[in-house]
């Protein structure tokens, strides 16, 4: 196929305003005029031409080079390879149309090799839009990837085009993350401030009433109460972004994962605490949790379930505190999946809360699906609350909604999941005990497990954990019961001679109490003994002895 240089002269007539070409007076000085290339590419499917065009070059070397390396990408082609000559001639096309640099050879070569597009004009923004596109997940787990892209990830790299996304990319990102949160931080505490100052204006008054409002029109200037962006929403940015770009791997469209590499703040997971005589002093003094997630003791478990006996939901409390059942699946338990009879339920379905709406959902996993062990007492109880649900149904009649679930509102409609909360909430407020979570009610069903002895397998497939080492990272909180018998059994195995020194002085002080309480009673070593009873008693024992003497 043709290719050429040529020189150009953009000179044009001040009367006809035409370029002069050949005859501009100047054409001949050396700095006068610019080098351009063209080079014929392969016909469109219709027949038509189409070629490279490049001007501007200032030197004849610059503009050969150029055109060597469009012949050098054209060669990479085979002459049989009527599909990757067309590749490449619309990639030139398109360079030469939007006068992009020219890509390099080796990578063109590796991507025609690997059926990768040629161009790699696609930007992060529109590979994102693509990805959110085909994925087919619940609703729920849908809109958390929306918000990642939506609020972080298009903000930040979405302009950038996706084959040249670098590691150092993303720790800008993420810097400017932890930048964007000391300046929420800032506004927060700039309108908490102007709030409270606003609190102490008095309301009466032409002054103080002229005051409020300027100070409320400067605290609507002010930016709105937000939230920073926390360590374990960071890690699941981090982990979009991961996800999308192995999806962009597996379709051939970039080789190499940036998010797979860049370094974070690791989320350090709040450790769970039992409520000790101790931290509930200092609670109820300062009013401060010692940890986000805190455990009740089985003395407190009891106290509650005691305390809202009466409750209409009870038997979910009830099942949550021993079972563990977590609050989506107790709302979304059916009556269908739980057999009385063999003392057992199966968890198969779930209620999840998106946003403030509701839908019904799978397990998320597959150990979700499992089938929970009840006792004696949890089926009782349930036993109750099916025969008082029952009478509810008869009171509402026509108007009961049939949803077959074992928890329900008064009229047999779906428990809202959000609802659950703020009533456990209020509960544990009006009862007087500490507070903890809904959740942390399933936590102490696990801790209570353990602590009892029961196999941290049994344990792990009751919560429906899929591997025993998350039960044990998360849930095995320690009871102080069960803690100071575990430091007993270990101090004993070790023989320190102050120990055994101790021991010994014990028993000394032991047989020297002995010897003075005999005395006391008459039958110390100082007082003679009987010797009329003593041969008395040694004949006897002879004779049982030798029975024939």
């Amino acid at each position: 196929m043709k290719g050429s240089t040529y020189r150009r002269c953009s000179c044009r007539d001040p009367k006809t305003g035409k370029e002069l070409g050949t005859s501009c007076p100047k054409r001949n000085s050396r700095n006068h005029c610019t080098y351009s290339i063209r080079q014929e590419l392969s016909p469109r499917e219709d027949g038509s031409r189409r070629s490279f065009a490049r001007s501007g070059y200032g030197s004849l070397k610059a503009a050969q080079a150029d055109l060597d390396h469009v012949r050098a990408l054209l060669g990479l082609a085979e002459s049989d390879d009527p599909e990757g000559t067309e590749l490449i001639a619309e990639m030139l096309a398109e360079v030469s149309r939007e006068r992009s640099p020219l890509p390099e050879v080796e990578e063109t070569r590796r991507r025609l090799n690997a059926g990768q597009d040629l161009i790699g004009s696609l930007t992060v923004a529109e590979w994102l839009d693509r990805w959110l596109a085909g994925k087919r997940i619940r609703k729920s787990g849908l809109n958390r990837y929306e918000t990642d892209v939506r609020v972080h990830l298009k903000p930040r790299i979405g302009n950038r085009r996706l084959d040249r996304l670098r590691v150092s990319h993303l720790s800008e990102m993420f810097t400017d993350i932890r930048d964007a949160n000391a300046q929420i931080l800032e506004d927060n505490a700039q309108r908490r401030a102007a709030i409270d100052e606003l609190a102490t204006v008095p309301w009466k008054g032409v002054e103080n009433r002229a005051r409020r409002k300027a100070m409320k029109a400067a605290i609507d200037e002010m930016p709105p109460f937000r939230r920073p962006t926390g360590p374990a929403t960071r890690l699941h940015v981090k982990a979009t972004l991961r996800a999308a770009l192995n999806d962009a791997i597996g379709q051939q469209i970039i080789t190499f994962n940036p998010a797979a590499h860049v370094e974070i703040d690791p989320v350090r997971k709040p450790k769970a605490l039992v409520w000790t005589d101790e931290r509930v002093a200092k609670w109820e003094q300062a009013g401060e949790k010692p940890s986000p997630v805190m455990v009740w003791t089985p003395q407190q478990t009891g106290a509650f379930l005691d305390f809202v006996a009466e409750d209409r939901l009870y038997a979910m409390w009830h099942l949550i505190a021993f079972r563990g059942l977590r609050r989506g699946e107790a709302c979304g338990q059916p009556w269908s999946e739980t057999n009385l009879d063999t003392h057992s339920l199966t968890v198969s379905s779930q209620l999840v809360q998106d946003g403030w709406e509701i839908e019904a959902s799978d397990p998320k996993t597959d150990s979700g699906y499992r089938v929970v062990a009840l006792d004696d007492d949890t089926v009782n109880v349930l036993k109750r609350h099916r025969e008082r649900q029952g009478a509810d149904r008869d009171e509402w009649g026509s108007a009961w909604v049939e949803t077959g679930h074992v928890f329900t509102q008064e009229d047999g409609s779906w428990l809202h999941p959000g609802k659950v909360t703020d009533l456990f909430e209020r509960l544990v407020a009006a009862s007087g005990l500490p507070p903890i979570r809904l959740h942390d009610l399933r936590h102490g069903a696990a801790t209570l497990m353990l602590a009892a002895g029961i196999d941290i397998k049994i344990v792990s497939d009751t919560l429906g954990h899929s591997d025993t080492r998350i039960t044990r990272d998360i849930y095995q909180s320690v009871l102080p019961q069960v803690g100071k018998n575990a430091a007993e059994a270990t101090a004993q195995l070790v023989p320190l001679q102050r120990k055994v020194e101790a021991e010994m002085a014990a028993r000394k002080a032991a047989r020297a109490a002995k010897k003075a309480r005999a005395a006391k009673n008459g039958k110390g070593e100082g007082k003679p003994k009987d010797k009329t009873k003593a041969q008395a008693k040694t004949k006897k024992k002879a004779k049982r002895r030798n029975p024939e003497k």
